[in-house]
């Protein structure tokens, strides 16, 4: 998958000296934990010692499903226009969090229903307009699925060619939870019960049906896929685009940070099909949705928060990017104990 972008093995000679310096700093080993793990290994992702998180992109991927005309979510798909309008009038939550931390943000049209005015802000995949209904047909043709694969990964990869340290994955889509379920259920073997959650609001009687018109979806194509397979089947062009934006910018030595469940669902599809790719890969927080908790299992990630989340739009990543902004200020600026005059372990 993607084969064309190539991604260089992590230089492993560098990792005692990187470890050297984090331990030399003016506190016991491993006493600041997941900072210095984080620490550690953008260094090893960026290949140096003075690692930067900084400048970070957040791309929002928005794109619609055909199978929502099965009743699989409380929203109707005109939403998913209607929110990547407010994306790009800075409204939502992912605006404000980007804000906050000095994240830029680019929205791209994967393949919603509606129409987009032109945005300084906005590009467009035009590849179609929404999936087919994945309950009576693959959602996406292969070469379709190439299209997304390929659309992704070339913007990740130019950001990080621009300058951009971090790359943040978001989406926007009505019923992306059940192609993120459908797509672990497939690649992972992680059965639907587990997976099938209430998404953007269902009741208990709406996740049973969600979990049988899942059930049936699945039934069309039984089995375990490969991702690029089980993108054609279940879709969407969103999940396809941040696949190729996980792989594409790993390609350009970009670090990066996962959002929730639809996001992971995505990752899951990279790293599957580019298990080389996870050195350059941070999961930012396990989702309230039932089904992240699994996923992050399958891919033996451990998230930085926890927090409740369902929202996505990269909400989760823009929350947790903090956090590696620190992890650098750690590496790059705390006291060695010679620097400071402070006596080492006895």
């Amino acid at each position: 998958m993607l084969a064309d972008f190539s991604i260089s093995r992590l230089d492993e000679t560098r990792r005692e000296r990187i470890q050297s310096a984090i331990d030399n700093k003016t506190k016991p080993p491993g006493s600041l934990g997941r900072i210095e793990e984080l620490a550690l290994a953008i260094a090893l992702c960026q290949q140096t010692e003075t690692p930067s998180a900084d400048p970070a992109r957040l791309l929002i991927f928005a794109g619609d499903h055909g199978l929502t005309a099965e009743g699989v979510s409380a929203w109707p798909s005109k939403v998913t226009t209607q929110m990547v309008l407010n994306f790009l009038s800075g409204g939502a939550a992912a605006n404000v969090f980007a804000k906050t931390n000095n994240v830029a943000i680019t929205v791209a049209d994967a393949g919603i229903i509606g129409d987009l005015p032109d945005h300084p802000d906005l590009v467009r995949a035009k590849i179609r307009k929404g999936t087919a209904n994945a309950l009576q047909e693959d959602a996406l043709s292969l070469q379709e699925v190439d299209q997304a694969l390929a659309f992704g990964a070339r913007i990740a990869a130019d950001a990080v060619q621009n300058g951009t340290k971090t790359v943040l994955l978001g989406e926007m889509g009505i019923g992306n939870t059940s192609s993120a379920s459908l797509l672990a259920h497939a690649i992972a073997g992680i059965d639907l019960e587990t997976l099938t959650g209430p998404g953007a609001g269902l009741d208990g009687d709406g996740v049973n049906r969600k979990l049988e018109i899942l059930h049936k979806t699945a039934a069309r194509r039984p089995g375990e896929l490969e991702p690029r397979d089980a993108l054609s089947a279940y879709g969407g062009l969103e999940i396809a685009c941040m696949a190729g934006a996980l792989i594409g910018a790993a390609s350009a030595g970009g670090m990066v940070l996962v959002d929730g469940f639809i996001a992971t669902a995505a990752a899951l599809c990279a790293l599957k099909a580019r298990p080389e790719a996870a050195g350059y890969t941070v999961f930012s927080h396990r989702s309230k949705e039932p089904g992240h908790h699994a996923v992050l299992q399958a891919l033996d990630a451990t998230p930085l928060l926890d927090l409740d989340l369902r929202l996505g739009e990269g909400t989760g990543a823009l929350l947790a990017f903090p956090l590696l902004r620190n992890a650098c200020a750690m590496l790059n600026d705390m006291a060695t104990f010679e620097s400071a005059g402070v006596s080492g372990k006895e």
